[in-house]
């Protein structure tokens, strides 16, 4: 692993690192935010997903986490959306939906895709081994969160890996990829046309089948372009009625989907998961419950 990029911010340490990864057969850079801790303290980790067109930058450069985060003691982790290289393949009309940007935190398996875009081994496996390795994480103590692509993605790992994350929450998710245009277009590319291996990787399909969390925050702009056609929480939301899964669902006045209404409630949620991971706002180890 190379850092390649390290400021120190709010007392802490942001990173930005390159590593050549198994998964995808390329070099990925992710970005890790560092807060100030005692010698020997193993810290929390939020991981955080982006959506479509996104990198690791995205968030880093306008999420306004860093300060929460000090304040809080949280290890935050950002990824890429997809692998990238000469020889990656993309969207071959150049859509920004599918390929390069777009790889929609699943394993593929069909040409020409299945060679690269192993994003779900990816965030799941190999760099949360590296993050372990390289940094004072406490991985018994993990959650994961996401914006509209990285919402679906982070609901479909929380719901999918039982235990493996202590809270999930999401700003403006995908949350029926296999009901809308952008999940079927990915789907379909990675996977095959065979739903039934979709469901994997859809939040409300998972919720029907009885996947579960304590609780879910989502929050969800109601001027958001996308909220109709793509995003559609009112699925969500009935599927967690259904079942009695806990969710809180606020819908924002006047919030679009852009990194304006994600930095807004930014800290809120970053609180929300410091509650649930046992954070400790001093860096000292005093809040590990574990």
């Amino acid at each position: 692993m190379d850092i390649v990029e390290s400021h120190v911010a709010f007392g802490g340490r942001q990173d930005i690192c390159r590593h050549a990864s198994s998964s995808t057969g390329t070099d990925m850079t992710f970005s890790v935010y560092v807060p100030p801790h005692e010698d020997g303290v193993r810290l929390p980790v939020v991981w955080y997903l982006s959506g479509l067109t996104c990198s690791h930058a995205n968030v880093t450069e306008k999420g306004e986490y860093r300060r929460a985060c000090a304040e809080l003691g949280l290890i935050f982790v950002a990824p890429d959306t997809s692998p990238r290289g000469d020889d990656v393949p993309d969207d071959p009309q150049g859509s920004y939906d599918l390929g390069l940007g777009a790889g929609f935190y699943v394993d593929a398996t069909r040409s020409p895709y299945a060679t690269h875009y192993r994003m779900w081994s990816y965030v799941t496996e190999e760099l949360p081994a590296l993050i372990e390795q390289e940094y004072p994480a406490d991985m018994q103590r993990q959650s994961i969160m996401g914006h509209s692509m990285g919402g679906h993605g982070a609901l479909t790992m929380a719901l999918g890996m039982t235990g493996r994350f202590r809270a999930v929450s999401a700003f403006s998710p995908i949350v029926a990829p296999s009901q809308v245009p952008w999940g079927q277009k990915a789907f379909g590319a990675y996977i095959g046309e065979d739903r039934g291996r979709w469901r994997h990787h859809d939040a409300v399909a998972l919720v029907e089948d009885g996947a579960r969390m304590s609780d879910i925050l989502i929050d969800q702009g109601d001027a958001d372009p996308f909220l109709e056609e793509q995003l559609k929480p009112e699925l969500f939301a009935a599927a967690c009625k259904r079942a009695e899964q806990r969710l809180t669902l606020r819908l924002q006045p006047g919030y679009d989907h852009s990194y304006y209404f994600v930095s807004t409630f930014m800290a809120d949620h970053l609180n929300w998961h410091a509650d649930r991971l046992g954070a400790d706002p001093f860096g000292t180890g005093a809040g590990h419950a574990g």
